[in-house]
């Protein structure tokens, strides 16, 4: 080691070469292998190139420090021209976009202080002008005296430009307008008070000389206050007059609303009505419509409240009547609805409540007036399912009526009218062969209505899916009993057809099989019975009564109503009037 210190050269003459040509003989004598020097070769070459990434990175750094230098001054340079908004400036400004960095700085400089020179000249022409025209606007504003200065105004830097001056100076020339201005207001608030005054019936002088004494009528125009303080306090006078105003006028409506309601209550003649016309003719009036002298004076309120409690106090005395008359608006909408209540249990309460006294009359009716509104919202919440019983008891009446009718063996005759009859008939087939989907969807309607308010749905006081399960329960034992008289009929006729086919060459409609025709579907025929079920229930007491009535009247019907499912055009068209035996077998599903 002693020997490499003592053969190393001096620094002077230190190079790539003579340090690469050291390392080869040391690793000559160590004996070094190829690959190992190699390595330390790449292991060179990679600490160099670190070293001249770290100058690089110095170097860029320190270039961006004075890019960012001059991006600065550059946008400086446009905010103090942005600011000044004269353009002149930057045509005097050198372009050096070509130079080095340094040199660029050096070019900016000058106009930037130039810029600074002029920027504050510029804000002390901007105070001044403001100082002024803060002096005149406190002058006319009542709000400084004339020894008193204002306080130093905050001048905008960000906006500099002659244009904006000149603005100024064209508002401080503008003072003197502006005074004619206020004056012109100043009048209009006092004409608005006049107004306003004359509708309430209040002392016009009082009020407005409140506000500042040279407000009356005998001081000039000139000499009318028109500072800040004076407008202000007249805006506040015509507001608090304007709100009060506007309770004046719906105090009076709510009076105008009561007589309205206390007369229709009590069915007060249109004499007595005529009396309050000047309380009711503004019931839908706005504030703004209100302009008739003294047409909100406290003497007209307190007459309407007058007149309003000599109306309550008559009402107690016929609280009996009213009572009943909205009890009986209240059965009505019940009624509607389909809806079974107690009315003698109710109207005895009433009765009881009214004589012995233990309730406030108003209470009374307010406690009926809330049963109404729930009564109506109840009808309405009912009027969707009530809409399609209506449909399906009018198809069972139809499947009623066409059961009759084909159980007339005259309907193809040519008798007048009987094709009206024939037309019907095909309506009511069309009908009829919906009454099932009309059941599902009531069903399906009926079971949503009691889900969501978690009780039953009665129709005149019967539940309205019992009673859909007991048509169910009619239409299918109908249906049984016309099978078997089909089937029995059929058996019955078997001979007669062989007969006439021994005898005659022309088919006769009751020959043809009956397998032939399609089905319609099943009907049933206990529309009546089921309106009447629906009806009866509450009369008689029992659904199941009315159940053995209607399954009774269609056991004793005669055999003939076997025949009411849809007959075909073609069909019909074939059959000849007056044959009865044929008809039912061509019209058995």
């Amino acid at each position: 080691m002693a020997v490499t210190d003592a053969e190393s050269p001096h620094l002077g003459e230190i190079t790539c070469g003579t340090l690469l040509q050291k390392l080869q003989e040391i690793w000559d004598e160590v004996g070094e292998s190829d690959g190992q020097r190699d390595k330390m070769l790449l292991q060179i070459e990679q600490e160099c190139l670190d070293v001249y990434k770290r100058k690089v990175e110095q170097a860029a750094k320190s270039r961006a420090e004075l890019l960012q230098t001059l991006s600065d001054a550059n946008a400086e340079l446009s905010s103090l021209t942005t600011s000044l908004g004269d353009k002149t400036f930057a045509n005097g400004i050198p372009d050096k976009s070509h130079g080095t960095i340094k040199e660029q700085l050096a070019a900016i400089a000058p106009a930037l202080e130039q810029l600074w020179q002029q920027k504050e000249e510029r804000v002390r022409a901007f105070s001044d002008v403001q100082s002024q025209i803060q002096k005149i606007s406190g002058e006319i504003a009542g709000g400084l005296s004339n020894n008193e200065l204002p306080l130093p105004p905050i001048v905008d830097e960000s906006d500099l430009s002659l244009k904006k001056l000149d603005s100024f100076h064209s508002q401080l020339q503008e003072l003197q307008k502006e005074k004619s201005e206020r004056l012109q207001k100043v009048l209009e608030f006092v004409s608005t008070v006049h107004d306003l005054c004359a509708v309430l019936a209040l002392d016009f002088l009082t009020t407005v000389t409140q506000v500042h004494p040279s407000l009356d009528e005998e001081t000039g125009v000139q000499a009318k206050s028109i500072s800040n303080d004076t407008l202000s306090r007249l805006a506040k006078t015509v507001s608090t007059l304007e709100d009060d105003k506007k309770q004046r006028l719906q105090k009076l409506q709510d009076l105008a609303t009561q007589l309205i309601d206390l007369w229709n209550l009590m069915d007060t003649p249109d004499e007595e009505r005529d009396l309050f016309n000047h309380v009711t003719c503004n019931i839908s009036s706005s504030v703004d419509d209100v302009t008739t002298p003294g047409a909100l004076a406290r003497d007209l309120i307190k007459q309407a409240e007058v007149e309003v409690d000599r109306l309550d106090q008559l009402k107690a005395s016929r609280m009996k009547e009213i009572a009943f008359k909205k009890q009986s608006e209240l059965e009505e909408i019940y009624a509607r609805a389909h809806v079974e209540i107690n009315p003698e249990s109710a109207r005895e309460r009433i009765m009881s409540l009214i004589d012995a006294g233990n309730v406030e009359h108003t209470e009374l009716l307010a406690d009926m007036d809330g049963q109404i509104a729930k009564a109506r919202e109840e009808a309405v919440s009912r009027k969707d399912v009530l809409d399609r019983v209506e449909k399906w008891m009018s198809a069972c009446e139809e499947e009623s009526w066409l059961e009759d009718y084909n159980r007339d063996h005259n309907r193809y005759s040519a008798s007048r009218g009987a094709h009206l009859n024939l037309k019907r008939a095909e309506k009511a087939r069309i009908l009829v062969s919906k009454i099932p989907a009309m059941v599902d969807t009531l069903v399906a309607k009926i079971r949503a209505w009691e889900e969501e308010h978690s009780m039953s749905f009665a129709y005149d006081g019967v539940p309205l899916l019992a009673m859909l399960d007991e048509y169910g329960m009619l239409r299918q034992e109908r249906e049984d009993e016309k099978r078997r008289l089909r089937e029995q009929k059929k058996v019955q006729e078997q001979p007669h057809v062989e007969q006439d086919s021994a005898f005659s060459t022309r088919p006769s409609p009751a020959a043809r099989p009956v397998s032939a025709k399609k089905p319609v579907g099943t009907r049933a025929n206990n529309g009546g019975a089921n309106r009447r079920l629906s009806l009866n229930a509450n009369q008689n007491g029992s659904r199941s009564i009315a159940k053995e009535g209607g399954r009774r009247e269609s056991l004793n019907r005669p055999a003939a109503p076997t025949n009411y499912v849809a007959i075909s055009k073609e069909e019909a068209a074939s059959s000849s009037p007056g044959s009865g035996a044929a008809d039912q077998v061509s019209a058995s599903p």
